[in-house]
């Protein structure tokens, strides 16, 4: 089954959801990880794909994500401020495109960034494209079609707006929005010409079905970047006492993401910081090409020179 399964996604076919459990309950770790890294070779090839963001409105948001620390219901005592001042997101634009980090986003908490308020973010993205020459994404919630296309004038190429978990866990974790809701913005983005970078949060108590439903929901949604989050668990949340996956846990998940969205970047995002050396190794080596780089919002990520370690190690070429 492992070899019919992995030469369907070599030819770009992805596994069914239900095939993929099979997968998980059949092989070892090391025998996933090993077919997804020949289904990345494929149709990724050795180059990774890296990317940072800067956290650009923070706190009082309106939502009830239970994972989030940022979230005006919890209390994580996170910073909190409405805009970024623009010498810092200027300056951390040019430190990442100094490292070599190829794209850069804005992101905004809240459910949604204020008509009043796009006028300054647009601003911002066109001072970045004149400085620098990152390629510039923007995730700010739950946007329209005027909102979006004057991100894309602005010249944001790639939107962000992530699914977090399956359909059918979604409402368990977050009440004052859907998942219909993010979909019919990443729709829109799509419309309008943009890239759209979509992925979620493992670990969060959903069962490995609905890890891979979302990784389904992601490819269906036209997601050619799909961001694999770890659960932090943040004292002060809903989530704060949240079991920890296991790093072999971790490891099956990525490569069975890799059987569902063979041709998309699977992007190593928040909450890796905590595994070890071989497994960030074998994740490397079982179907990830890409990395979300520098600190991750309300958290500490790896440092970039552990990372560009790490993709040196495992035999991955920066762009």
């Amino acid at each position: 089954m492992l070899e019919r399964l992995k030469k369907e996604a070599l030819n770009g076919n992805p596994a069914a959801v239900d095939d993929a459990l099979k997968l998980n309950e059949s092989y070892s770790a090391d025998m996933l990880a090993d077919a997804a890294d020949e289904i990345r070779i494929r149709w990724c090839g050795d180059v990774i794909d890296t990317c940072s963001i800067v956290n650009a409105r923070s706190g009082r948001c309106s939502e009830d994500c239970k994972w989030c620390a940022q979230s005006r219901f919890h209390n994580t005592g996170i910073e909190e401020y409405d805009f970024v001042p623009e010498h810092e997101a200027m300056r951390a634009a040019m430190l990442n495109e100094t490292h070599g980090i190829k794209r850069y986003s804005l992101v905004t908490s809240g459910r949604k960034v204020a008509p009043r308020d796009m006028a300054r973010f647009c601003d911002l993205y066109r001072k970045l494209g004149a400085s620098t020459g990152l390629y510039l994404c923007a995730s700010m919630g739950l946007l329209n079609r005027d909102e979006l296309m004057q991100l894309k004038e602005a010249g944001v190429k790639r939107y962000h707006c992530n699914l977090e978990t399956s359909a059918s866990y979604f409402p368990s974790l977050c009440s004052t929005h859907t998942q219909a809701d993010k979909l019919k913005t990443i729709a829109l983005a799509r419309e309008i010409g943009l890239d759209v970078c979509c992925g979620g949060i493992i670990g969060m108590g959903e069962s490995m079905r609905q890890r891979l439903e979302l990784a389904e929901e992601a490819r269906n949604a036209g997601a050619i970047s799909i961001p694999i989050n770890i659960l932090n668990p943040i004292k002060g949340t809903k989530l704060e006492d949240t079991p920890l996956l296991s790093e072999e846990e971790i490891i099956r998940t990525v490569a069975l993401f890799r059987f569902i969205a063979p041709k998309a970047t699977l992007r190593f995002a928040g909450g890796r910081m905590r595994l070890s050396p071989e497994s960030m190794r074998r994740i490397m080596r079982g179907g990830m090409n890409g990395a979300l780089m520098g600190d991750m919002l309300t958290t500490i990520g790896n440092s970039v020179a552990d990372d560009k370690r790490l993709f040196s190690d495992t035999g991955f070429k920066e762009q």
